[in-house]
């Protein structure tokens, strides 16, 4: 029977211990340039996006409702035509309808919408049915009109530019909330008087200046967050 000749290894241990030494710089090059690489992709929008919506979420942990971050935006606009601070917006919406998700929103006693305006407020208290606490006798078509709230010297606004001004639109509401506030004197820094005037309820203005001193201690972080996609 013939000795099976074994086969010689391709490269010598002295090669491949060689071969291994010359890898270890490469290897450490590459790790170097991957490093430098992913700190490079960090700056990049989308982790700073991705940053902004954890601290967002870990700021909305300190409220007891949710701000929606579609309604940020709403109010930033609002605050940027009108001077009126966001995060009193903010709070007179968390006051009035717990930001929406009241089941309904309109109040037994007449006030409507997103941020519950009397309709004679909305309107104008110079229509001929206003009176007593400004319900009115006002139809669906002339509480929406631009033209009727012209007319009648109310707050209501068109904030969308399409012909109607809707206290049921959440941009339309949120404007005329506004509106109605920056006359009042929250533009200019005198937020009690505004708020008062929207609600004659000291407990009303106590609620409402609760919520924005709590939303206006996270205001640039919110904004920064919510915005940061425009």
């Amino acid at each position: 029977m013939k000795k099976k000749t074994q086969k010689k290894p391709l490269l010598s241990p002295a090669t491949k211990l060689g071969m291994i030494i010359l890898l270890i710089p490469v290897s450490i090059t590459v790790y170097v340039l991957a490093f430098f690489a992913w700190k490079e992709l960090q700056t990049l929008s989308i982790f700073e996006k991705l940053e902004q919506q954890k601290a967002f979420a870990e700021i909305q942990q300190n409220f007891d409702i949710e701000i929606p971050e579609e309604y940020i935006k709403v109010y930033v606009a609002a605050e940027e035509r009108y001077g009126v601070p966001w995060t009193l917006l903010a709070a007179h919406h968390r006051i009035e309808t717990r930001f929406s998700t009241m089941k309904s929103l309109v109040s037994p006693a007449g006030a409507e919408g997103h941020m519950q305006f009397m309709p004679c407020t909305f309107v104008g208290w110079d229509h001929p049915t206003c009176s007593g606490l400004g319900k009115g006798e006002i139809s669906a078509s002339e509480l929406k009109s631009p033209a009727t709230i012209r007319k009648y010297g109310g707050y209501g606004v068109d904030a969308n530019d399409d012909g109607i001004a809707d206290p049921y639109d959440i941009e339309d509401a949120v404007y005329s909330a506004a509106n109605y506030l920056s006359k009042y004197g929250a533009a200019s820094g005198d937020l009690k008087r505004a708020v008062f005037n929207y609600n004659h309820s000291d407990k009303y203005v106590e609620d409402v200046l609760y919520f924005y001193n709590l939303y206006n201690d996270y205001n640039t972080e919110l904004k920064k967050a919510v915005l940061a996609d425009k």
